[in-house]
């Protein structure tokens, strides 16, 4: 509805009030910083925080870590889920209380952490020895340490063979190759596996070289286990150390849950070296002397009064308004009433108008929830909408600015979804319909839901016609918009050439098409008006499209080229015309969805009898419906956005606004409620 006007201050103060006007600032929220031209200045200098803003960086991640851990090992009862999470709100005095014992809180942060670390390194531990278990498995029936090499007249090889040698009679036979006494060697097989054979070969110390050269040539390999006694008991010393292992996580985790009555401090100090941080962040940025600093910046013109008020009598400040520059573009904020700044996110989207130019929000909003609703059309889905919606904005308070809006824009879409299907005579699809054929023998000729305009499905080219004069009036409005506009700034020539031009010649063409046989072919629809409105509509179409043609290329002087540029503008209309089309997917997604919810009610209705019959209709049904409300509503959002962006802000709207971005406390956990 309208821009909030914007005025912007210098300030200048003593140098050791900085840090004391910028906590103000940024506890007010209200002034968007900018650089001052006073950068350039040579006696001037900008302080270094990198360190102490780096300091407090790393403590707000701190007690992020903190934070994640206690909600792992210890989470709050009803959390809730983390779509529709809200900030936790605190006042002052409970933000100054923790704020008083934040060294007690930095040791407990810093503790959790430890035990964090001390369970990463447990669990380390333990992966390790799983992994040597299952490494030591294939030699657990092997009953000598694995680091046996020798005794006192043999040596002992222990290793592993390719898994094609897989009997005790292969080993011996490659081990015994070339030895004369059958009996020096003694070959056993631990283990087969699809990799490899794990095996353990004795034989005389004298005969260790041959032996040895006999394995390794059909691929003999010494285990890469560092183990050096039996594995069986290998395996049960790592089982233990894998229980100690285990009961230090525990303790650990314990450690942890034991400060989770301290989480909601846990979450203010993050937030409050958040802000410390910031504000560190902008101390940086200040030009300063040896005895003043300066600091300049956009503030609502309402609040200018107060903000120079308050750093002058509290402070002794100088604040001084100033012009902006021809170069600079103020912020721009938007003050919409309560039903049209849900919609001022989808405005955002798309960019923010410029200062001096129309605000569309609130009549964009009406077309919004009206085209929305037309959309998806149908009573059932759109009273789910508005519960659910509405359910949440009731039980989530905090929610933040954005999603806030988002959940206000779909309420009241989901009340004109409601309307339009009850209009339609839709409730999720024709279920009424359905339930009093099939199970209380209601005439299947009967229509019980009876739509209160009528059934779309029934006369589909009714609705196409209202789809395009919904379609042609949107248009004609957003003209009007840029028509108002070229009054604003009184520039008469534009209104009459740009703006009255295509009214006049526009609606002229329509007040010719509705009575033809055209029309009449196509709709149905019998249009009679009097010689005298079809004669006006004539004269209409004629005077607009002189208009266009003699004035369209005023910016010109040469006459022969500003004619053909008329003429080109005129071949414009073929554009208004694929824009009003594009209003057919008002009945198009209308019909898709009631179509579709009707099948799904046909579907459920089709199977079983008697209970039987009941469970599979409502499984159906409640699975059918989520999914054809969820498809279609999304389909509704797309489309209603396409036509605000395309056809709607394409007839006026240029964007070009600055978001307004103040210095301000930004918080990740809670919500500072102030003191009245």
């Amino acid at each position: 509805m309208a821009i909030v006007k914007m005025q912007k201050l210098s300030i200048c103060a003593n140098k050791r009030h900085r840090k004391e006007i910028l906590e103000t600032m940024q506890t007010m929220g209200i002034m968007e910083m900018t650089l001052t031209d006073l950068l350039d200045n040579e006696d001037l200098q900008m302080m270094d925080t990198q360190t102490a803003r780096s300091k407090y960086e790393k403590r707000a991640a701190s007690f992020d870590q903190a934070i994640k851990l206690l909600k792992t090992y210890a989470p709050e009862k009803g959390g809730g889920a983390g779509l529709f999470s809200e900030k936790r709100e605190v006042d002052r005095k409970r933000m100054a209380d923790a704020e008083a014992n934040r060294h007690h809180f930095n040791v407990e942060a810093a503790d959790i952490q430890q035990a964090e670390k001390k369970i990463n390194e447990c669990m380390g531990i333990i992966l390790k020895d799983e992994n040597m278990k299952q490494s030591l498995a294939p030699w657990l029936s092997l009953d000598i340490p694995m680091s046996t090499t020798e005794t006192k007249k043999t040596a002992v090889l222990i290793g592993t063979m390719p898994a094609a040698v897989n009997s005790q009679a292969e080993l011996y036979a490659i081990a015994s190759r070339g030895i004369p006494e059958s009996a020096a060697v003694t070959a056993d097989v631990i283990s087969t596996g699809s990799e490899q054979t794990c095996v353990s070969v004795i034989c005389l110390k004298r005969d260790l070289e041959k032996v040895e050269e006999n394995l390794r040539s059909a691929g003999f390999a010494r285990p890469s286990q560092p183990v050096v006694g039996i594995p069986a008991d290998e395996i049960r010393k790592l089982d233990d150390d894998i229980r100690a292992q285990k009961e230090a996580v525990k303790e650990a985790e314990k450690r942890i849950a034991g400060y989770a009555s301290d989480l909601e401090n846990f979450e203010i100090m993050s937030d409050y070296y958040r802000i410390r941080a910031d504000k560190y962040a902008m101390l940086g940025k200040l030009p300063q002397s040896r005895n003043v600093f300066f600091m300049e910046g956009w503030v609502p013109e309402a609040q200018a009064d107060r903000v120079a008020t308050l750093l002058s009598t509290k402070f002794g400040a100088f604040v001084e308004r100033e012009e902006k520059r021809q170069d600079e573009m103020e912020p721009t904020i938007l003050k919409n009433n309560g039903f049209a700044d849900a919609a001022e996110g989808v405005l955002a989207s798309y960019g923010l108008p410029q200062h001096g130019r129309f605000d569309p929000t609130f009549i964009m909003s009406i077309f919004y929830v009206i085209f929305f609703g037309m959309m998806l059309s149908d009573a059932g889905y759109g009273i789910i909408m508005a519960l659910v919606t509405g359910i949440i904005m009731i039980k989530h308070k905090n929610l933040e600015d954005g999603m806030k809006r988002f959940m206000k824009l779909f309420f009241f879409c989901g009340i004109s979804t409601a309307f339009w299907g009850f209009m339609y005579g839709g409730f999720f699809g024709d279920v009424i319909d359905v339930v009093a054929h099939t199970w209380f023998n209601v005439p299947s000729d009967q229509v019980v839901l009876q739509p209160l305009w009528f059934a779309p499905l029934n006369d589909p080219m009714r609705l196409l016609i209202w789809c395009l004069l919904f379609g042609v009036i949107h248009l004609f409005v957003g003209l009007g918009i840029k028509g108002y506009e070229a009054l604003k700034n009184k520039d008469f020539v534009a209104f009459i050439s740009d703006i009255v031009s295509w009214y006049l010649f526009l609606a002229g063409l329509i007040f010719m098409l509705l009575p033809s046989d055209l029309f009449r072919g196509i709709s149905g629809m019998d249009f009679q008006f009097p010689d005298w409105v079809g004669a006006a509509a004539k004269g209409c179409t004629i005077a607009g499209a002189v208009i266009i043609l003699l004035m369209s290329g005023r910016s010109n002087k040469n006459f022969i080229i500003r004619i053909a540029l008329g003429a080109y503008d005129i071949y414009g209309v073929t554009s208004w015309l694929s824009d009003v089309l594009s209003y057919s997917r008002l009945l198009a997604l209308g019909l898709a969805t009631g179509v579709i919810a009707s099948v799904i009610n046909m579907m459920g209705s089709m199977f079983g009898s008697g209970p039987l019959k009941v469970i599979i209709f409502a499984v159906i049904f409640v699975l059918g419906h989520t999914l054809n409300i969820a498809i279609n509503a999304l389909g509704a959002y797309v489309h209603t956005n396409r036509l605000q962006y395309v056809e709607f802000f394409g007839k006026f709207y240029d964007a070009g606004g600055k978001p307004f971005v103040p210095f301000r406390s930004t918080t990740k956990y809670i919500h500072v409620k102030e003191e009245k």
